[in-house]
C-alpha cells in the first residue's frame, strides 16, 4: 500500500461489450452490485492539476487531483464530501460542460471494477476503472475488459469535459 494516503493508483480500460444502448444498460445493471448517477464539472483544468466538483447519487464531493506519474497509474488525489446543495451550486461555476455518466460497480474475482457509461456529449463511451493498492498489484481481467487506456489523456474526464468523445 502507498505510504501517502492521498495517492490514487488506478488502471483504466475500454470495454468490449457487444451490446449498445438499452441492451448495454440492462446488461450493466444485471452485473452491478451498485449503481450511481454522477455529474461532475471542473473548476480548474491544468496540465499538473485539476479541481472538480461531483454529485454522486445524493452526495457531493470536491476533489483535487495532481499530475499522473510517468506511466499514468498513480497521482495525488484529495477528496472531501460536501453537501449536495453546495456541490450543485459550485457546479454552476464550472468550465465548459458537465460530464454525466452512470457508474456501475462490478465485483470480479474480488476486485471492484467501476464501469462508467457516459451520457450527453460523451454518449457511447464506456470505460472501466480499477483502483489498486500498488502499481504492481495483480488482478484477473474479465473477458469484457478491453484495451488499456491508463495515462491516455483522451480518456481523462477533465479532457472529455472540453473535448467530447467521438466513437
Amino acid at each position: 500500500m502507498s505510504e501517502n494516503k492521498n495517492i490514487e493508483i488506478e488502471r483504466k480500460f475500454l470495454v468490449n461489450f457487444t451490446e449498445t444502448g438499452n441492451a448495454l444498460t440492462e446488461k450493466l445493471e444485471k452485473m452491478a452490485s451498485k449503481k450511481f448517477l454522477i455529474k461532475q464539472g471542473y473548476l480548474l483544468r491544468a496540465a499538473d492539476k485539476t479541481i472538480r466538483v461531483r454529485t454522486k447519487g445524493d452526495k457531493g464531493y470536491l476533489t483535487i487531483k495532481g499530475k499522473a506519474n510517468e506511466n499514468g497509474f498513480a497521482r495525488f488525489e484529495w477528496e472531501r464530501e460536501i453537501s449536495l446543495e453546495d456541490a450543485e451550486q459550485i457546479m454552476e461555476l464550472c468550465e465548459r460542460f458537465i460530464i454525466e455518466k452512470t457508474r456501475y460497480e462490478v465485483v470480479y474475482e474480488g476486485k471492484v471494477f467501476e464501469i462508467d457509461q457516459f451520457h450527453g456529449l460523451n454518449d457511447g463511451l464506456v470505460i472501466a476503472e480499477l483502483e489498486l493498492e500498488a502499481e504492481n498489484e495483480s488482478y484477473k481481467a474479465p473477458e469484457w475488459l478491453g484495451k488499456e487506456v491508463t495515462g491516455d489523456i483522451r480518456y481523462y474526464n477533465s479532457w472529455l469535459s472540453q473535448n467530447p468523445y467521438v466513437g
